[in-house]
């Protein structure tokens, strides 16, 4: 028996998210299922976090034990060649027996990307969040600096376990603009609270938009004042980094 690690690249449009849930197509039930008709016989894969519904990613990390008697590359093959058109393996390699995707991370780094124009476009808007107004570059990168650091981050996020800390740090926070007026927002983190990067998103906006102030998000990662309501939505945000340490 090995252990083996696989990266996932997915469309999230067609998903429920990423955790294998009852009744609902998700990436884990996907891979879990393309696994069994090879003869894989084990509960569960391992993933190393959860993807929301319409959320991507390109560098979404899996584990699994399987009694495998060929090659890893011909493992990746036979799961490719079953997977729907909208998920696939990048990547597959031996491990560890120990290796587990979500507890040995270090960090975890996403993309949000984003538009602004007043008019719809909808090819444009199946990977990016059309924004209108247009806003304030120069607010937008004052607050993504806000969120560099260690902050309780409740305002901008739900823990992911019951009693879990919503204290994360943050080791980049940037936005870049492309040639296309394409925006894009890197964030990276130890890891991240449920909904968190949507939530900072949407709110770095309502800042470049003039709804609230940069001084507004600095008292809310003290945990000093409550930020309006509100999350970017899931399609402009891909996952494209998972890091580990020794493995």
């Amino acid at each position: 028996m090995a252990r083996y690690q696989v990266i996932l690249a997915y469309d999230g449009a067609g998903f429920q998210g990423s955790q294998r849930q009852a009744e609902s197509r998700t990436v884990q039930g996907e891979l879990e299922k393309s696994l069994r008709k090879l003869g894989w016989s084990e509960t569960s894969a391992l993933m190393a976090g959860r993807t929301d519904r319409g959320a991507h990613a390109t560098g979404q990390v899996a584990a699994f034990d399987f009694e495998w008697t060929h090659s890893a590359e011909r493992l990746l093959k036979a799961l490719n060649a079953d997977l729907p058109p909208d998920l696939a393996i990048q990547s597959l390699t031996e491990t560890s027996a120990d290796f587990h995707p979500r507890f040995d991370a270090v960090a975890r780094r996403y993309v949000y990307k984003l538009f602004c124009d007043p008019i719809r476009n909808p090819l444009r808007e199946k990977l990016a969040w059309r924004v209108w107004p247009a806003i304030d570059e120069k607010a937008l990168q004052l607050t993504a600096d806000i969120f560099l650091g260690t902050h309780d981050f409740a305002s901008f996020g739900s823990r992911t376990t019951p009693h879990g800390t919503t204290v994360r740090q943050v080791t980049k926070a940037e936005w870049k603009k492309k040639p296309d007026g394409e925006w894009q927002f890197q964030v990276q983190a130890d890891a991240f609270l449920f909904r968190m990067v949507r939530r900072m998103v949407f709110i770095q906006i309502a800042v470049a938009q003039g709804r609230c102030s940069p001084e507004d998000v600095q008292k809310a990662v003290s945990r000093q004042k409550t930020l309006l309501s509100g999350l970017a939505p899931a399609h402009g945000l891909t996952l494209v980094e998972v890091t580990y340490g020794s493995h």
